[in-house]
């Protein structure tokens, strides 16, 4: 059985690799370290299909090195071992570099096995990852290693790796493939920056595709169902779920509804609405806070539809929740306050209520100071009188500021009248 196209036309030199301009283009670091020859312990890190194999693939056939290579979701200790063997043997003489992919399914014992030779050159480690590494990788290693982030690539570079996908099975095949604009950008522009998804596409629409006299056709309509939804990149349990949920809040909080609604289809599409759900009644009570105090209430209710409905229809109220949010006045102050006032439990030794606000007081012989002496706001004028409430060692702390919008505003003229 022969290899996926993806494998087959793997590019050899660095100029044919897509995407990755950052680091890779001319005068680019990680393009200067792999031209000096001198390779140092790396970590590639970026979501699947983005050229981190094919670089470290590159690396290794044009470094001299012994080449050894392992997946961190099959390897054991016992492989680890198996390579460490081979230090100091005939064809090591240029050193061993060990390509291991998916580094954080090690676990913390396997990375420490390797650490001592890695960290006296015995050997040379590229390892890549799909999760942020400087959480998933023990720091041991990291400390010893170079980090290079590859982005996703965007449908623009993505159309010239189609047109040579399509050409070199065309070669292979003999076969000739017709495949217009049209087809090439869809395909470009719905593999979600995958550049292996795209080949695979192309590989996989040409085996679908509808052959007439010794040609093969590629239509719109035999790759709307190859490439369906193929254009939404999601891992409900890594960093892009994060990244997601992170750059859907902030959107919100900067009062963007579009931006918040892209992000939001985003999870809703993956069906993922539970993180949502969490994430929207955080921001109505941290980033509208009071500036809307009824946000919280309206989003609760949106939530609980949503939840309620399931999806598709749960999109609805989750919409609504979504750009009432976004277009609300904003106030973090309650945020803030509850911050500051926690801030002072871990600052402060033990503290103690001031002697009229506890529940009841015995006063014996000696005391002072008899009776409680706790005064009923509501006995006096607006409801409101002046006594100490804070313990006696933060009397004069300030939790709470009072937010530039109208809600709050018109909270501090109240306060206001009534202190007078």
């Amino acid at each position: 059985m022969s290899a996926p196209l993806a494998d087959r036309i793997r590019p050899k030199i660095l100029d044919d690799v897509v995407g990755q301009e950052h680091i890779l283009s001319a005068g680019k670091p990680l393009r200067r370290i792999i031209e000096s020859g001198k390779i140092p312990n790396m970590i590639f890190y970026g979501v699947s299909g983005v050229g981190k194999t094919t670089v470290a693939r590159i690396i290794a056939e044009n470094c001299g090195m012994n080449l050894h290579r392992l997946n961190g979701t099959t390897a054991s200790v016992s492989d680890i071992k198996e390579i460490i063997s081979d230090i100091g043997t005939f064809g090591t003489e240029n050193g061993i570099l060990l390509y291991l992919d998916e580094i954080q399914y090690l676990n913390k014992k396997q990375q420490q096995t390797l650490l001592e030779y890695i960290e006296n050159g015995d050997i040379t480690l590229i390892a890549s990852t799909t999760e942020n590494p400087y959480f998933s990788v023990y720091s041991a290693i990291i400390s010893r290693c170079t980090v290079f982030e590859f982005k996703p690539v965007t449908a623009e570079q993505l159309i010239p790796a189609v047109k040579r996908a399509f050409r070199i099975i065309s070669e292979e095949n003999g076969t000739e493939i017709i495949a217009d604009d049209e087809i090439i950008k869809i395909i470009a522009y719905n593999c979600g920056g995958d550049v292996r998804k795209a080949i695979n596409t192309v590989e996989l629409s040409v085996i679908c595709g509808k052959n007439s006299g010794g040609k093969i056709k590629i239509t719109p309509d035999s790759l709307k169902i190859i490439a369906q939804k193929s254009n939404i990149r999601y891992d409900r349990d890594g960093d892009q779920h994060y990244d997601i949920l992170s750059a859907f809040h902030k959107s919100v909080r900067g009062s963007d509804e579009n931006a918040a609604l892209h992000y939001a289809s985003r999870l809703i599409e993956a069906g993922d609405i539970i993180p949502l759900c969490r994430r929207l009644l955080c921001i109505a009570t941290e980033d509208v806070g009071l500036a809307y105090p009824q946000a919280i209430v309206i989003t609760k209710a949106c939530v609980d539809s949503a939840l309620q409905l399931g999806l598709p229809e749960a999109k609805l109220p989750i919409a609504e929740a979504v750009i009432l949010l976004a277009t609300a006045p904003k106030s973090n102050s309650a945020y803030k306050a509850i911050n500051s006032a926690l801030d002072d439990l871990k600052n402060c030794d033990s503290l103690d209520f001031p002697r009229h606000l506890q529940n009841m007081h015995f006063d014996g012989k000696g005391a002072e100071i008899y009776g409680q002496h706790y005064l009923y706001p509501h006995d006096f004028p607006n409801h409101y009188v002046k006594q100490q409430y804070l313990p006696d060692a933060i009397k004069d702390h300030i939790y709470y500021e009072f937010g530039d919008n109208k809600q709050e505003q018109s909270a501090l003229l109240y306060r206001k009248k009534i202190t007078r």
